[in-house]
């Protein structure tokens, strides 16, 4: 037996886990529930850019060369490459986190690494990642975010609660 199929064998072992294929699937949910989320902002801001909701939320599609919630925007093709390029090593050790993880991490880590994926295909296709949710109050603004900011925080904040609270799971 070559050293690749030994290799591929392992690795279709690993992958075809009932709980790994439960995270390669909500992965995929939660990534095709931003594409379809930015697909349809991108396509109704052609319309109109700025979409009134209620008083503390208006869509707004703005553009993010930068990481989550516009941090680190830049016009430089340098500090983008970087950004990505840091973003594209994170999802990797995501990916080998899932695998490595008790069920209850894969699944925290997915939830990020749906977000981060999404974010990640924004940034190869459109070289930038179209944030439209803002929240404000009167005229303070919060930062513009997307679906994907949205998974993104809320996997790495139940991370940290389980970590710090529930460290039995």
């Amino acid at each position: 037996m070559t050293f690749i199929t030994r290799l591929s064998s392992k690795f279709s072992l690993i992958l075809f886990k009932k709980n790994n294929l439960i995270c390669f699937f909500l992965i995929l949910f939660l990534f095709f529930l931003d594409r379809i989320s930015k697909n349809k902002i991108i396509n109704m801001s052609e319309i109109d850019s700025r979409i009134y909701i209620n008083d503390f939320m208006n869509i707004d599609l703005v553009w993010n060369t930068g990481i989550g919630f516009g941090l680190l925007s830049s016009n430089s093709n340098l500090i983008y490459n970087a950004i990505s390029f840091i973003i594209f090593l994170v999802i990797i050790f995501l990916i080998y986190l899932i695998f490595k993880s008790k069920i209850v991490d894969k699944i925290l880590f997915s939830i990020v690494l749906g977000g981060a994926l999404g974010n990640f295909y924004d940034r190869l296709i459109f070289f930038a990642v179209p944030d439209f949710i803002d929240l404000h109050y009167q005229n303070f603004h919060w930062f513009t975010f997307n679906i994907a900011d949205i998974f993104i925080t809320v996997g790495i904040l139940m991370i940290i609660i389980k970590d710090l609270f529930f460290k039995k799971l």
